[in-house]
């Protein structure tokens, strides 16, 4: 389905007079991130202006629900807000995304925050601007529960805040239902985008000067599978084939595979390519094959080590993990294995978290024994490992030699510069401005915890 806003021109020739302003807060993932890039798209289609928090007129919130602490950042924006509505002025309000998809949300809002103009849930691009248009024209305020869609919405425009890189979408929904995540109740079953659409948004971004390219998904390795028999076994690793021939992207990177996909032709597909990032997100969870089974992930820790060994053996790979500790009645025998998993494997990055219950999944049921100080206990020594394993990997970059993209001047030092390599690692170097938005090599010279300096060679 393409994308159509039968309300920009009543939008723009509104915003003439009155030059409204618009701010976007993003919760979530990196789903979550490209959907704002649309949203913010849309809003300047209609002749909005972005604008500091301080001084917009239209706050969108887009949701995440898979952790508990976005549901109380959200209501507290929302009550220092409430402050301006009742002052009366030109303030509207916007809720979209994940958390809208839960109904006790939805009610939450009604009962607490009726100042609130549009709730909307995650597949409801199409309708947004005619319930701004009528929320901000007439007053009418939209607070509607949506299901979740199939349909797809195609040539959404979208607008980029990096001038050389850019992420696209190739599949929505997830089919996989861990125990632990909602993720498929509020965004849906799995509907992959069709390579010619994806193949058309890369080659124009490659002609608007974009280097580097991040594909997006719940589960980007099942891309394809929807398809059936359409489009003659077309799968992820065809679509990575396909994208590595546009001229003008240089690095290919994507997020996030699901371990129990993770097939031979895609690891092979990697190994050949001059153009995908070495650096590849395995989500590892647990590495319990019991605590596995409870989450429903569909694979053993043998089978996870099977996989994260294949890619390992890919010259200058790095491999970064998703990691949940305290899985309801985890035992300490069961985290070893967790640990084991990381000491064998070595991850470059791990993303850990202590697990959250959501409303509505089936560990949420669960009865859970083990305190929150254990859990606590648990994730300081995960961290701990991984902090004692993380300079022996950086010292193995040491006088090596890495494609890097510049990504501008660095943070804390004018005089330096930074990008990252293909191994998704910071690296800080000597440069010039000439040198943004290029690939250059760079020779690592030492080593930090948390970046690589180097030498343009």
């Amino acid at each position: 389905m393409r994308y159509i806003n039968n309300y920009k021109d009543k939008m723009q020739t509104y915003n003439k007079e009155h030059k409204l302003k618009y701010y976007i807060d993003t919760m979530g993932c990196q789903m979550n991130e490209n959907d704002s890039l649309k949203y913010a798209g849309i809003l300047e289609s209609m002749g909005f202006e972005k604008g500091t928090e301080e001084e917009s007129n239209l706050y969108l919130f887009n949701t995440c629900c898979v952790r508990e602490n976005a549901e109380n950042t959200l209501f507290g924006r929302l009550g220092m807000l409430k402050k301006r509505k009742i002052n009366n002025e030109e303030v509207y309000i916007a809720i979209v995304g994940c958390m809208t998809q839960q109904e006790h949300i939805l009610n939450k809002i009604k009962e607490s925050y009726r100042f609130v103009d549009i709730v909307l849930g995650t597949s409801c691009m199409s309708i947004f601007p005619e319930k701004l248009y009528n929320a901000i024209v007439y007053n009418k305020k939209k607070l509607e529960f949506i299901d979740v869609s199939n349909s797809m919405e195609e040539e959404v425009p979208i607008k980029y805040e990096d001038k050389y890189k850019a992420s696209v979408s190739i599949i929505y929904g997830c089919n996989n239902f861990c125990t632990y995540c909602i993720v498929p109740y509020v965004r849906g079953r799995e509907r992959s985008r069709k390579p010619e659409d994806i193949l058309a948004d890369i080659n124009r971004l490659a002609k608007d000067g974009y280097k580097e390219i991040m594909l997006l998904g719940q589960n980007v390795n099942s891309y394809g599978n929807d398809f059936k028999d359409e489009l003659n076994g077309y799968n992820f690793p065809k679509l990575l084939q396909d994208i590595e021939k546009i001229e003008g992207i240089e690095i290919i990177r994507f997020m996030s595979p699901h371990p129990k996909d993770f097939k031979d032709d895609l690891i092979e597909v990697i190994k050949s390519s001059k153009k995908i990032a070495r650096q590849i997100h395995l989500p590892l969870q647990s590495g319990n094959t019991n605590i596995l089974k409870k989450m429903n992930r569909k694979y053993t820790k043998e089978q996870f080590l099977d996989v994260a060994m294949k890619l390992k053996k890919i010259p200058d790979v790095s491999i970064s993990t998703d990691i949940i500790v305290g899985f309801p009645n985890e035992t300490e025998e069961e985290f070893l294995d967790t640990l084991d998993v990381v000491s064998k494997v070595k991850f470059d990055q791990i993303y850990m978290f202590i697990y959250s219950p959501r409303e509505g999944t089936v560990a949420a049921k669960m009865e859970d024994h083990v305190t929150y100080e254990e859990k606590v206990n648990r994730l300081e020594r995960l961290k701990k490992l991984y902090e004692d394993i993380l300079p022996s990997i950086n010292k193995e970059m040491i006088g090596k030699t890495y494609k890097v993209l510049v990504e501008g001047k660095s943070k804390n030092n004018d005089l330096l510069y930074t990008g990252r390599s293909s191994q998704n690692k910071v690296v800080i170097f000597e440069a010039n401005d000439s040198l943004i938005g290029k690939v250059v090599d760079i020779k690592i010279d030492s080593e930090h915890l948390w970046y690589l300096k180097g030498t343009i060679v």
